[in-house]
């Protein structure tokens, strides 16, 4: 009986050796693998860099804005790169972009990278980032707000035709392309047009630190190279994705071994009937843009409300 017992006391005591030995070897290996994260050795399954794209016209976009949400909440994102190659398109799209991207910067540091052009809002996508880098020839700035019409009164008049209407007040529907535009409506176009102005300026003083006096001065509505953005502190630096990600490695700590994987929204299938509806209005387009010979005038015309875009007169 006293042996019985004592064998089953050694066993007890190898089986609290057994596992502190098997404890301390797990711990050993948690540490080596802290050490070879810290020294950006090892890239865990599923880390990544984001890149998300703005091309084209920015206008309001709901699904653009969920992916955003999505991102910011992914912890296998560690950083955002923004691929941005935009005229511009409605300050409302470009202050909800903006708005989503701050909001990822709370949480994981943002780069941009320019390309062809990033002016109007999509400079202001721009300066949402933590940091900018841009081509030498990259075409940036345009920073101001524009509102068009179109006044087709004495074409009318030469064809015989005569708009009439009947309005609530002078103001309402105006400016109008069917008339002179009066004083009145003008004043309060113009009082419209610099609120938003003066808001995108508050934008740039804030995210590039600039006084007032120099963000009015280099915010008078024409564009620069990156050569001249980076001289005028309008982005930070000159190159690509390849220093933009230097910039993450060095001021955040993101390994350049990280993949870049391309996030995009999830846009709802529009089934035949939108997708009828959306060939015709490309067809229109295309026509008009043959008629006129200015494609992207005609598609400019599509935009609704108060604009920050910049594209030359073709």
């Amino acid at each position: 009986m006293s042996l019985d017992a004592d064998t089953l006391a050694d066993r007890r005591r190898l089986k609290r050796r057994l596992f502190f030995w098997r404890a301390g070897a797990i711990a050993a290996v948690l540490a080596a693998l802290i050490v070879l994260l810290a020294e950006g050795g090892l890239v865990l399954p599923g880390a990544q860099i984001a890149r998300v794209s703005i091309t084209g016209i920015i206008v309001d976009d709901r699904p653009q804005q969920e992916m955003l949400e999505q991102l910011a909440e992914d912890d296998n994102v560690k950083a955002v790169i923004l691929s941005i190659d935009s005229p511009g398109g409605t300050t409302t799209g470009a202050e909800a972009l903006f708005a989503s991207i701050r909001k990822v910067s709370d949480k994981k540091p943002v780069v941009a990278v320019l390309g062809t052009v990033a002016a109007s809002g999509g400079y202001i996508a721009a300066i949402s980032a933590d940091h900018i880098v841009a081509r030498g020839n990259t075409i940036t700035g345009s920073i101001g707000v524009l509102f068009q019409w179109t006044q087709i009164e004495e074409l009318l008049d030469n064809i015989g035709v005569e708009m009439k209407e009947i309005k609530s007040a002078p103001l309402k529907a105006e400016p109008n392309p069917f008339h002179k535009t009066s004083p009145e409506a003008i004043r309060v176009t113009q009082a419209m047009l610099d609120t938003s102005y003066e808001w995108f300026l508050r934008l740039v003083a804030e995210r590039r630190n600039m006084d007032a006096a120099k963000t009015k001065e280099l915010g008078d509505g024409r564009v620069y190279t990156g050569w001249q953005a980076v001289e005028n502190g309008l982005i930070d630096e000159l190159g690509g994705e390849e220093q933009a990600i230097a910039w993450l490695a060095s001021e955040h700590g993101i390994q350049e071994e990280l993949p870049v994987r391309d996030w995009t929204p999830a846009y709802p299938e529009l089934g035949m009937a939108g997708f009828a509806g959306r060939a015709l209005g490309e067809a229109t387009v295309t026509a008009i843009d043959g008629l006129s010979g200015k494609t992207q005038q005609a598609k400019r015309l599509t935009l609704d409300g108060l604009t920050s875009v910049w594209q030359p007169d073709l």
